[in-house]
Parts: C-alpha cells; structure tokens; sequence
C-alpha cells in the first residue's frame, strides 16, 4: 500500500498492481463483507466491484486503485467539495503513485470528475466515463437531486452511503425501483459537499469544452439508465441513456468512442461482469505509456 496526502493534508490508502501504462481507478480494492455485502448485492452491487475491476485490468496496466468515494464520505468536505479540490486530490493519488502520465475511468459522480480532471491537467492518456454523458450531461437535474437529499438527510450511518442518493432501500434487482421508498441515511454534511460539486458546475457547458479534451476518449450507459425521481427527491428525470442516445452523433464528432449496454440500468452498467468487456480491450487498443 501507498498514501496520498492530499491538498487538505488528508491522506487515503493507495494500492498499485499489475504493470504497464498507468490507470487511475477510484475503487475500494477491499470487497464488502457482511451484513452491508447483503445489503449491496440487494441493490445489485457486487460486493468485490473494485476488486474485480483491478485485477481484471492488472494484466495490462499499472492501476493505481484507491476507495475516493469512501474517503469523501469518512472525511466530508461541505463547502470545499468543487471539481478543482476534486483534481487536486486525483493528481496528487497519481503522484504519490510515480504516474506523471496516466489513463482515469471513473463511473457516475467520478466520471463527471474525470472531465474536470481533463480540463485541468495535460497528464491523461485517456479517459472513460461511465453512466454519465459526456455531451448534455444532467447537472441541473442532479443538482435538484443533490439539494433535496441534502434536504432529507439527518444523522445516518456513513457506511450506509449509496453512490446514487445517499439512501438504502429494499430491491431485489429486478423488478422496477420506487424512489419515493427510499430511505435517506446519510449525514448533512456528505449529502452537502456534493450538493457543492454541482452548485459550482451551474453554468457549466460541456459542449464549449470538447476541444479542450485532446486525449482518446470513450464513454458507456446502459439504455435503461433513466431515474424518475419523485417530487421528495427533486421531481427530475436524470436520463442518462436518453441522452446519450439524442446526443450519440454530436458526441462521437467531438472525437469520443460510445457505446451502449443493452437493456442495463445505472447500477447494473457499472458492474465488473458488464464494464470489463467494454473498457479492458478499448483501453489496451488506446493507451500508451
């Protein structure tokens, strides 16, 4: 194991397998175990999602893989959470890891931060985001979800944190997901800090920045990936399939690489089984040291 001291002076455990070009991976190598990995695979999250993707994609690269979205919530940042704190805090995991070129693959909240990341560094090989648009992307939607959980939160269990809400429910995977059932469990301040990333995205127009994005580029959505959410969580739509749809063509002439995983929902498109076979070989075709 490594440490990064990040820009605030916190640090967060870094792990570096395999070998070859550099790839920064905001994952937890350590599986979930217990009572929260049942919890999970109820949401149809493999338990070991980080740990699968790092070792599917060691035998080719050099992953720097490290738990971020852990770290944020143990170590909340309310009012300092913006995408130029984020990049800090990535660049400095890629320093401490010897990475002074490196590829970055992050899913929802995280592959909104890779294109912040892009913008802000000439340091990437290549970028991939997942569930999430590249072109379009729903940030007045998301902020509207980011204030009313911010809204709902009270005193919860950090551990409890869901990647897409701050909440738990009981779902079996399958049938279709009710977002007035939900239960909200995180603190004020985790649901705030993100409530902050997209306050300081308003305004943000990802098409005026495309050029600015130089290196190989790909992005994926399942197309089911749409959330109705209810007028407790905001009363938006987040359509990331239906956008990435629309916006296909404009997308693919602003140099990027789309692909869509038939019939996946947000949380399923981001499962080591669906992810692997779409990123490894697109990564090994794209990225040099």
């Amino acid at each position: 194991m490594t440490t990064a001291r990040l820009r605030d002076a916190r640090t967060v455990e870094v792990e570096i397998s395999g070998s070859g070009p550099g790839l920064l991976l905001p994952v937890d190598p350590k599986p979930v175990e217990g009572a929260r990995a049942d919890d999970l695979r109820k949401w149809g999250v493999d338990p070991e999602l980080g740990r699968h993707l790092i070792d599917g994609l060691a035998g080719s690269f050099t992953v720097v893989a490290f738990p971020y979205e852990n770290h944020v919530m143990a170590n909340t940042r309310p009012e300092a959470f913006t995408p130029d704190l984020i990049t800090a805090d990535l660049l400095a995991v890629a320093d401490a890891a010897g990475l002074d070129r490196f590829a970055y693959y992050g899913y929802s909240w995280l592959a909104l931060t890779g294109l912040q990341l892009a913008l802000r560094t000439d340091r990437l090989t290549a970028l991939v985001m997942g569930g999430y648009p590249p072109v379009g992307g729903p940030y007045a939607e998301m902020l509207a979800v980011t204030r009313a959980a911010h809204a709902l939160s009270g005193t919860g269990d950090p551990s409890a944190w869901n990647t897409d809400g701050g909440a738990t429910a009981e779902w079996d995977g399958e049938s279709e997901f009710d977002w007035s059932d939900v239960e909200m469990t995180a603190t004020k301040d985790q649901t705030r800090q993100f409530a902050v990333m997209y306050e300081a995205l308003t305004g943000f127009d990802d098409r005026a920045v495309q050029d600015r994005v130089t290196c190989p580029r790909m992005c994926f959505a399942g197309t089911a990936d749409t959330i109705v959410y209810d007028e407790k969580w905001g009363g938006v739509t987040v359509d990331i399939s239906g956008i990435l749809a629309r916006h296909r063509a404009e997308t693919e002439a602003a140099g990027w690489d789309v692909r869509a995983l038939d019939g996946l929902d947000h949380t399923q498109a981001m499962q080591p089984r669906h992810v692997l076979p779409v990123l490894r070989p697109w990564l090994e075709e794209n990225v040099t040291r």
